[in-house]
């Protein structure tokens, strides 16, 4: 009687399919993750900006449109999003707008805005309290 070691076809073809379906369960759950890990850096900068506003408005009695004059770059660490303001007279805005990456493909929380009383918002399909608090 001979002895063979090895794997049968119908036998790797069952692993195959066991890697298979692992791997479309788990996708959509990382891609999820990478997108919220982008919507945080984004948070992030503009609740830095937003207080570095605030002290540069306590330092000249105005706010500033460059995010030089705050310190900081015009985009946020990994350049996922770029960072604007806009100024009236006593008021804010700071804009984090989708530069490159995943941040380009989120369609739920494209971008995202901070006032100078705190006011969070957000555009696209989901609501503003939805994308602040993932």
């Amino acid at each position: 009687m001979k002895h063979v070691k090895g794997f049968t076809l119908i036998e790797l073809m069952v692993a195959v399919a066991i890697v298979g379906i692992l791997a479309a369960v788990a996708y959509p759950n990382y891609q999820q993750f990478v997108i919220s890990s982008a919507r945080s850096e984004a948070m992030t900068a503009l609740l830095d900006a937003a207080s570095k506003q605030e002290q540069f408005f306590a330092d000249n009695r105005q706010y500033t449109t460059s995010m030089a004059d705050l310190g900081l770059s015009n985009s946020t660490e990994s350049d996922l999003y770029s960072l604007s303001a806009t100024v009236n007279a006593r008021s804010f805005i700071i804009t984090a707008t989708p530069a490159s990456g995943v941040a380009l493909k989120d369609g739920e929380c494209a971008s995202f805005t901070i006032n100078e009383v705190g006011v969070k918002g957000s555009t696209g399909s989901a609501d503003t309290d939805t994308c602040w608090k993932r």
